[in-house]
C-alpha cells in the first residue's frame, strides 16, 4: 500500500534531487528496528541481496570463500542464489511436510568442517524451529542467519523473528506485509555486523574511495523507503487483517483435513502470514494439479509451493542432487499449492474459496 503521506514524501523528494541511501532511509531503518525489537536495521535494494550481504558480512568474523552455509531445500530459489552469490556452497537439507521448514534432525548430518552458518527460512510466514536450531549453532560455533523475507511479524516463543538469530534478511517486495515495491532489509543485535552490511551495500566502502571488503550494489533509494515509512505506519492493520484472513481459513478448512495439509499455528508461535499453503495428501483421490485446476477456473488465484531447489530446480543441477534426495521437499513440490490472504481480501472472498472447494471435492464424490 502506498499511503497518502508517502506520495507527498516521493514529491519532495524528486523537488529536492537527493535520491538514494539519504535521510528516509536512515529513518526507514529506524522505524523498522523499533517495530520489530533490534538494535540495527539496515536496508538494502532486494530480499535477495538481504541473503546475501548477511552472507558476506561472515568474512569479517573467519568464514573463507567456499564454505558452506546449511539451507532448506523447499524455499525461494533468491535463497541458494544468494549463498552462492556471496561466494558460500549451499548445502541442503530436507524439511519437514507438516510445517513446510528445515529438519531440524536432519541438520547435524550435513555438518563439515567447512559449515560456517545454518540458514533457516520461515516459509509462508511459519516460524522454523528456532530453539533446536539454536542449539546446534551453539553446539558446533555456527552462525544463524534467518531469512525472514516471508515473514513480517511472525513470533516464536515470544521472540520476534528477525533478532533470534545473528542476523535475519527481509524482502520488502510489493507483496509483503512491510513493502517499499522492491527492497530488502537486514536486522542484527551486532554493531559489527552492521558496519560490515552498511559498507558491503555499497561496494565495500568504508571512507571516501577506500573500499576494504568485496561489496555490492545494493542500495536502498529514498523513494523506497517513502513508501516503507508509510507501510510502517500500518504495520499493525496489515498484520491484523492478514492473521484474521490466515486463522479464518485454518478454521474453515479444517473439514478438509482428510485430503489436504495446511498450514496450522502451534502453540508458543505466531505466523506473519505471508499466504495460506495446501498441500494434497497421498490418499487424496484427486492431485494438486486437478485441484488446481478447478479452483483457478473458477477465479481463485494460486501459485506453486516453490521446487525442491537441489533436485527441482535445473540451474542446480550441476550439485548432482538426484530425485529422491530430498522426497519432503519433492512432495511438497509436487503436491503443494498456496493461496493469496493479504489484507485487501474480505471473509466473503474467503468463504469463496471455501466453497469452491468443497464444490471440488463433490465432483470427487468424496
Amino acid at each position: 500500500s502506498i499511503t497518502d503521506e508517502a506520495r507527498q514524501e516521493i514529491d519532495r523528494i524528486l523537488d529536492i534531487k537527493w535520491v538514494t541511501n539519504g535521510e528516509l532511509v536512515r529513518r526507514f531503518e529506524s522505524e523498522f528496528a523499533k517495530i520489530f525489537g533490534v538494535k540495527e536495521a539496515v536496508a538494502v535494494s532486494s530480499g535477495t541481496d538481504a541473503d546475501a550481504l548477511a552472507c558476506s558480512a561472515l568474512y569479517d568474523f573467519g568464514a573463507q570463500r567456499g564454505d558452506e552455509i546449511i539451507i532448506p531445500a523447499l524455499t525461494f530459489v533468491a535463497t541458494a542464489n544468494a549463498v552462492f552469490q556471496a561466494g558460500f556452497k549451499p548445502v541442503f537439507v530436507d524439511v519437514n511436510r507438516e510445517t513446510l521448514n528445515i529438519d531440524p534432525d536432519k541438520i547435524e548430518q550435513v555438518i563439515t568442517k567447512r559449515t560456517k552458518a545454518i540458514m533457516p527460512v520461515h516459509l509462508m510466514g511459519k516460524p522454523a524451529d528456532m530453539d533446536c536450531i539454536g542449539k546446534i549453532a551453539e553446539k558446533y560455533k555456527l552462525f544463524v542467519i534467518e531469512d525472514a523475507a516471508e515473514a513480517h511479524g511472525a513470533e516464536f516463543k515470544g521472540k520476534k523473528i528477525g533478532g533470534i538469530g545473528d542476523m535475519a534478511a527481509f524482502s520488502l517486495y510489493a507483496a509483503h506485509i512491510v513493502t517499499t515495491i522492491e527492497g530488502g532489509i537486514i536486522t542484527t543485535n551486532n554493531p559489527k555486523m552492521a558496519e560490515a552490511l552498511r559498507s558491503l551495500r555499497n561496494h565495500g566502502i568504508v571512507n571516501k574511495f577506500e573500499f576494504k571488503r568485496i561489496g555490492f550494489s545494493a542500495k536502498m533509494n529514498e523513494i523506497e523507503a517513502a513508501v516503507g515509512l508509510g507501510n510502517i505506519k500500518i504495520f499493525s492493520q496489515i498484520l491484523e487483517k492478514r492473521r484474521r484472513n490466515l486463522l479464518y481459513l485454518i478454521d474453515k478448512f479444517d473439514k478438509f483435513s482428510e485430503y489436504f495439509i495446511t498450514i496450522k499455528e502451534e502453540d508458543g508461535e505466531k505466523i506473519g502470514p505471508h499466504a495460506f499453503s495446501i498441500i494434497v495428501k497421498p490418499n487424496a483421490p484427486f492431485s494438486k494439479d486437478e485441484y488446481v485446476q478447478y479452483i483457478e477456473s473458477s477465479g481463485v488465484d494460486s501459485r506453486n509451493l516453490f521446487y525442491s531447489i537441489p533436485t527441482q530446480c535445473p540451474s542446480y543441477s550441476f550439485l548432482g542432487h538426484k530425485l529422491g534426495d530430498f522426497p519432503e521437499a519433492e512432495y511438497c513440490s509436487n503436491n503443494g499449492t498456496h493461496i493469496g490472504i493479504h489484507q485487501d481480501i474480505e471473509l466473503d472472498g474467503l468463504d469463496y474459496v471455501v466453497q469452491v472447494t468443497d464444490e471440488f471435492l463433490k465432483t470427487r464424490k468424496v
